[in-house]
């Protein structure tokens, strides 16, 4: 007679091993906006608050919040809550992974529309470590939830607070300057983040407008298609279909070549649209799912990254029906393509890195041209001797000819303050 074994995770175990499931604090605050966005939420306020040991990171959305069983369903690690098509929320570890990947005590305080009282779950990994059990505390009635309610500031929503930011904080000194460095300097690059990450929704494209507030600063959109520059070229739309355990799902390529540096408005726009990681990883291929911003920067094995098509970009969109064909991870910032997409993109990228490519050497001729117009320009004025003005003038022309010419700039500036004769010597 065949029996029954349990052989349920040791909770202790497996919630220390998913704390390294592969977030970075930026996508870890990501997954929680998508959470906020999932419940319908027009506003999510995220607020980072250095007090050393007690140091909190919180997020307070207006959305559609919860009842009792929709939080603790929230806070079972694999939630058994189906996925609607182009939902935001995936495998149903989200809000405990993200968390636990940053601190060990997660608060969640929640207020459902129409509903009169708030409900409140806490999940503390020392208390799991202590017992061993797949339990959360039910903390309703404490004078914490009273606390958080307060930050709601709206007839419905849910508030999130990390607390025991063990991975936030350093071991020693928790309290000291460096501590305090640290947890204050997260905002910049979370801020470049979820404007980059959620940028459609804070444009409101496709109807769903949600504003991001990051310690009270609003957050802009930055698009990486620079749209709003008159000199961007829109390449147009293709679409594919794949097939993907039986069934057909479509993909949008929107492909865009972006405009040379003298083209731009002004330089700070120029400098904007370089992005997070600078001009030449952020070229490539934008993977959003279900508008989402999942993946970004390179060509996704198709073409390696080149110095000269930084100019080119494009969209590729899916929707969550093919999460299983593109192998989206946990984190939601990781896919593969599929084998078969790659074979159908290769053509219309490749197009794309041709005129990138033409672009480039096109700037660089223009840039390669005014230089030696200026030194042109400069050689009547050369110096006191001859073969010294010979030598200045041959340095100019080969500062030109190889695109150095703002860098000889600023080393004749330097021996004008320096070392004024060997200037005059040389004409420069």
């Amino acid at each position: 007679m065949t029996t029954k074994v349990s052989v349920a995770p040791s909770a202790r175990r497996l919630t220390r091993s998913l704390r390294d499931i592969g977030y970075s604090f930026e996508s870890a605050i990501a997954d929680l906006v998508d959470n906020s966005i999932a419940a319908g939420a027009t506003k999510v306020q995220i607020s980072i608050v250095f007090d050393g040991k007690a140091s909190t990171i919180s997020l307070i959305d207006n959305g559609n919040g919860m009842v009792g069983s929709e939080i603790d369903e929230a806070m079972r690690f694999g939630s058994r809550r189906t996925y609607k098509n182009g939902e935001l929320g995936r495998y149903g570890l989200g809000l405990k992974t993200a968390t636990l990947s940053q601190a060990k005590r997660l608060e969640v305080v929640s207020l459902a529309k129409g509903a009169e009282t708030p409900v409140a779950r806490t999940l503390d990994l020392d208390f799991i470590n202590d017992t061993d059990r797949w339990e959360v505390l039910d903390t309703s009635e404490e004078a914490e939830t009273a606390e958080a309610l307060e930050l709601l500031q709206a007839e419905h929503g849910t508030v999130i607070i990390w607390k025991k930011l063990d991975r936030l904080l350093p071991i020693k000194s928790p309290e000291g300057g460096w501590a305090r460095r640290r947890i204050e300097g997260l905002s910049e690059k979370l801020n470049a983040h979820l404007s980059m990450v959620f940028h459609r929704f804070i444009e409101g494209i496709d109807g769903q407008k949600v504003t991001i507030e990051v310690n009270d600063e609003e957050l802009e959109p930055w698009d990486p298609f620079i749209r709003y520059e008159a000199e961007t070229h829109d390449l147009g739309v293709d679409e594919f279909e794949i097939e993907h355990d039986g069934q057909t799902g479509k993909i949008r390529l929107h492909r865009f070549l972006l405009p040379t540096r003298e083209d731009f408005s002004s330089k700070e726009s120029f400098e904007s649209a370089a992005g997070p990681d600078r001009w030449n990883k952020q070229q490539g291929i934008y993977i959003y799912r279900a508008n989402r911003l999942v993946q970004w920067g390179g060509w996704a094995g198709i073409r390696t990254i080149d110095e000269h098509t930084k100019l080119a970009r494009c969209a590729l969109e899916f929707g969550t029906d093919l999460d299983e064909a593109f192998n989206i991870n946990v984190a939601k910032m990781r896919v593969s393509l599929p084998a078969q997409l790659k074979k159908m993109l290769t053509r219309p990228v490749d197009e794309l890195c041709i005129e990138a490519n033409a672009a480039y050497r096109r700037s660089v001729r223009r840039a390669m041209e005014t230089s030696e117009e200026e030194v042109i320009k400069d050689a009547p004025a050369m110096g006191s001797s001859e073969s010294g003005a010979t030598i200045g003038l041959a340095i100019k022309t080969a500062a030109a000819r190889t695109g150095n010419y703002d860098a000889l700039k600023a080393i004749t500036k330097l021996l004008r303050d320096e070392m004024p004769e060997v200037a005059d010597h040389l004409g420069l």
